[in-house]
């Protein structure tokens, strides 16, 4: 029986400070995540230079306070864990120094983590027995792809978007009609009151077959609609509209059934009928919705990352880092970050 490996997982891609400690890939001892949401809101999105200074001061009480609720000692660590990219420049090279100081402070192993290859992890996990391939759909305000998965470390890329991400359409949306930051979740809740069926907006599916994604047309129409065509229009309106509600979640739809028909494609062209979603935007309760629906009628069995673990989190990085080390695969302490 193989010994128990014990993995610290460190996140600062973004506008998180994250730590976890995970056993085995699997049971989670401990995740502690600290959120600039308030730093952030006042410029309405993240400003990296203030996210960088709250990595600063925050990355090692995070740390510390991952491994005081997880139990264990710092010597206990099989490994540590971290992500290298995608991100912000600044904001991954402190959590990447933090990891390294500890790698090398207490003689562990390195991982380094690709943050899209976490957020897969992370529905990979409640599912008991893995049955290899799967159709992936990464959804963030930075990110929509899909992937054929065929294993927890292989991924081939089917289809990304050609301009905006879902969630930052989702956010882009939520500032013409002056919702406060986070846009995404602002939107979802005044949906939730209003008709998805109101504003009749055009899905973005880009011909039968296509499976990449467009979502800047759908947030151009959301413009006209508010201010005519052109944006003429000085005073925003809502002609016809009942109230606001029925415009947001009009909106959300148009973005969430675009993802949901988009996975279904995919499931059918590769002759897949497992579906995995992860990221930010697949907390959406609308994207979730939809894509049960259409998974049902398609006979799919799809699975969507916890909703605690679809924004950023160091729960998805450890548990990528048992697979990596699992599978031999350890980073040297010269380990550089890539924004890209």
């Amino acid at each position: 029986m193989s010994e128990a490996k014990l993995i610290l997982g460190i996140e600062s891609s973004c506008d998180e400070t994250a730590a976890s400690v995970v056993l085995d890939g699997r049971e989670v001892l401990s995740s502690v995540v600290h959120s600039q949401i308030d730093q952030h809101a006042q410029w309405g999105g993240v400003v990296p230079e203030i996210a960088g200074r709250s990595h600063l001061e925050q990355i090692v009480p995070t740390i510390q306070t991952a491994i005081s609720e997880a139990g264990v000692l710092p010597n206990d660590l099989s490994a540590i864990a971290v992500t290298a990219r995608p991100g912000l420049l600044g904001s991954l090279l402190i959590g990447v120094s933090a990891a390294k100081s500890m790698a090398w402070a207490f003689e562990k192993p390195l991982i380094d983590i690709h943050h899209i290859e976490a957020h897969i992890y992370a529905a990979l996990m409640p599912i008991p027995s893995w049955e290899f391939p799967y159709i992936t759909l990464v959804v963030s305000g930075g990110h929509t792809s899909l992937y054929q998965t065929d294993s927890p470390l292989t991924h081939t890329l089917l289809a990304c978007t050609r301009d905006d991400a879902a969630g930052e359409a989702l956010d882009k949306g939520a500032a013409m009609l002056g919702l406060p930051y986070p846009g995404g979740p602002s939107i979802e809740k005044e949906a939730s009151s209003g008709n998805p069926k109101a504003f009749p907006f055009k899905l973005p599916l880009m011909g039968p077959d296509s499976l990449e994604f467009s979502f800047s047309g759908l947030k151009t129409a959301l413009l006209y609609t508010l201010k005519g065509p052109g944006g003429k229009r000085t005073d925003p309106t809502l002609p016809g509209a009942k109230n606001l509600s029925d415009l947001c979640a009009s909106f959300e739809h148009a973005v969430t059934e675009t993802l949901a028909q988009k996975c279904m494609r995919a499931c059918e062209q590769k002759k897949i009928p497992r579906l995995l979603i992860g990221g930010g935007v697949a907390r959406n309760s609308r994207l979730r919705e939809r894509v049960a629906h259409h998974a049902s009628q398609h006979d799919i069995q799809a699975t969507f990352a916890p909703p605690e673990f679809c924004t950023d989190n160091a729960v998805m990085i450890a548990g990528l880092g048992y697979a990596k080390l699992t599978n031999g695969d350890i980073a040297s302490l010269d380990l550089d970050v890539a924004a890209r």
